[in-house]
């Protein structure tokens, strides 16, 4: 049976795949339509973002090529009803770091409220 805790996984985990999903982070309006009103990141690189200022690193600059980003280890747990952590490894042209995000939901759906990088080094 799926369950509203399954469904409320899988919402999360969605939107964050959709998140990393090139042609969403090329539009400024999706990636906004994705993100809560309060959403704030520690990133890899230890700059703090907010929902404003986080659009100049997903927007991709005219003219260069969009890095994918490849996922591992993708593992969504909710924590309480309306919020869902998902963590797991990006490995962006080899940039690996660990991640972790807080979904929330609004009454508009599932948004990003919370999302961190860690670097990995050499394991």
């Amino acid at each position: 049976m799926y369950d509203e805790a399954e469904q409320s996984v899988d919402a999360a985990v969605e939107g964050e795949l959709h998140l990393l999903d090139p042609v969403v982070r090329a539009s400024p309006d999706e990636v906004l339509e994705l993100l809560d009103p309060e959403f704030f990141e520690f990133g890899a690189s230890g700059q703090r973002w907010d929902r404003t200022t986080i659009l100049s690193t997903t927007t991709p600059v005219p003219g260069e090529p969009v890095k994918p980003i490849a996922v591992s280890d993708l593992h969504g747990t909710l924590l309480a009803p309306g919020l869902v952590q998902v963590t797991y490894v990006s490995d962006e042209t080899g940039r690996r770091a660990r991640r972790s995000s807080l979904w929330r939901r609004n009454p508009e759906g599932w948004r990003l409220y919370f999302h961190q990088g860690t670097p990995i080094g050499s394991e």
